[in-house]
């Protein structure tokens, strides 16, 4: 167990912030993540868990205790309740993308549409993470974690988490309740692929595929995410800034007809049973920012990606709170132009 004191977190944010913590506590199994729950109980101060800090933005040093998983290990097994599924088990500090890559070089493409999404395991649980139509929600079986107040292991299921669109009960009523150890996922044998969601048939259809295998499917969304989102080891970010806005069925239309190629997408939440279904649409957020003149703009050390307006960079130097004052103004401009508030993706701390 690693147990530093006045640590720095640079090499823990993509932002490439330097800021300090009091106190840094990893764990790599499940007896030392025991003790440093004992720890955080003994200490009365104020904590932080982090992931790979890909969704994180720090705007102080930190005064008190940052927690973070080294966790690892994969396991594949069969599902004891049917055999049209398999059971993968991972170590909640566990890289996302390696999990992905690995499970896709067996031939599943349950989680290939979440290829190239930084992050760890356990992060991937608590987010909610999702990109080209798919959720992690979708294969989460359960989740094992410790309690700290108590020191209890706890297995979690996927329907108790809540799960909503880059939400779930551990960024509200259990912040700061658990730490995960493992997170288990559903991977069927028969998966069909979703290759409908935003650009990735046009760019399908320019290689000549059809039907694309699993791992044609990830090298393809690899290719189209970094077409457009900067590698943080050269320009500082945490990709995707801002949640998509979801906005009500009269909301759009009020827009679409002063905008009439406003991209947009349908989703339906089910209602109680003898309820009709409540349609909504999702608007991409870049695409309100970018509308609004922010692409490629800096404002002082901190800017807008000039291939993704979604996303906010540290041009060099940036503190936290520069990058808060870009946000700040973005929002500022799009609820001015749209009646639309937009909410960071990102933790601001």
């Amino acid at each position: 167990m690693r147990d530093e004191r006045n640590y720095s977190l640079l090499a823990h944010n993509t932002f490439g912030i330097d800021t300090c913590c009091q106190r840094f506590l990893e764990y790599s199994n499940k007896e030392e993540c025991k003790a440093v729950a004992s720890m955080l109980r003994d200490e009365q101060l104020p904590f932080l868990i982090i992931g790979a800090g890909s969704n994180l933005l720090l705007t102080q040093d930190y005064p008190g205790i940052v927690v973070h998983s080294a966790i690892k290990g994969i396991t594949l097994y069969d599902s004891p309740l049917t055999s049209h599924y398999s059971l993968l088990t991972c170590g909640s500090g566990e890289n996302w993308d390696d999990v992905v890559a690995w499970t896709v070089g067996l031939g599943f493409g349950d989680l290939v549409n979440l290829s190239l999404i930084p992050g760890d395991v356990g992060a991937s649980a608590v987010q909610n993470i999702g990109a080209y139509g798919a959720e992690v929600c979708q294969f989460i079986r359960e989740i094992k974690a410790i309690e700290i107040a108590t020191g209890n292991e706890v297995v979690i299921t996927c329907e108790e988490c809540h799960y909503d669109y880059r939400e779930s009960r551990f960024k509200h009523e259990w912040k700061n309740r658990y730490l995960i150890t493992h997170v288990t996922y559903e991977l069927h044998r028969d998966s069909k692929l979703n290759i409908a969601y935003g650009n990735i048939r046009t760019e399908l259809d320019r290689q000549g595929i059809d039907a694309p295998t699993p791992q044609q499917l990830r090298d393809t969304i690899i290719g189209i995410r970094r077409a457009k989102l900067p590698e943080p080891s050269e320009l500082g970010n945490a990709g995707s800034f801002f949640m998509n806005p979801i906005v009500s069925k009269e909301k759009y239309e009020e827009l679409a007809a002063q905008y009439a190629q406003m991209p947009h997408y349908t989703i339906t939440r089910s209602k109680e049973e003898g309820e009709r279904s409540l349609e909504l649409e999702k608007i991409p957020a870049g695409w309100l920012i970018d509308q609004c003149g922010w692409k490629g703009r800096d404002m002082g050390r901190a800017g807008v990606h000039d291939k993704q307006a979604l996303v906010l960079v540290n041009r060099g130097g940036a503190t936290g709170k520069d990058i808060v004052a870009l946000c700040r103004a973005i929002q500022e401009d799009v609820r001015k132009t749209f009646g639309i508030e937009l909410t960071p993706e990102v933790n601001i701390v």
